[in-house]
């Protein structure tokens, strides 16, 4: 996907593209802080009809979201404050990345050498305060 700016679009509209466009359910976002990737985030998580209200699992690392059944939905990952990847095994990552579920990573520059070949990379941008630029790779 090219890069595109969006401006006054529903961030529901975004994540149901993003999801609708994805070439796998393990979704990489890189950005800078305070570009989105965590509202992103929760978006795609309402779009899938979480059961769960998505937050930032900075110091948690990990949290898990589930259907209204109880089913495992999806996964994120926020992986700013790990020191060394390996510290990513420690938890089990690479069990994470073989359930069929959506898989949402903020900074996998943190964890390049574990990530599959499939995943989709979510670029995001701050193009200035009120819009931002995303691209699909």
């Amino acid at each position: 996907m090219d890069q595109k700016v969006y401006k006054q679009t529903s961030i529901t509209e975004i994540a149901r593209e993003v999801l609708s466009q994805a070439n796998s359910k393990i979704l990489c976002l890189h950005g800078e802080m305070g570009t989105g990737k965590t509202t992103l985030i929760k978006a795609m998580l309402q779009v899938l009809e979480a059961a769960d209200v998505g937050t930032s699992p900075t110091f948690g690392i990990v949290n898990e979201y589930h259907t209204t059944d109880g089913e495992v939905l999806a996964y994120h990952f926020d992986f700013y404050r790990l020191n060394d990847e390996t510290e990513a095994l420690d938890f089990g990552l690479e069990e994470y990345f073989n359930e069929d579920t959506w898989v949402f990573i903020e900074w996998p520059e943190k964890i390049t050498s574990f990530l599959p070949a499939d995943v989709t990379n979510v670029y995001l941008e701050v193009i200035d305060e009120t819009r931002r630029g995303l691209r699909l790779d």
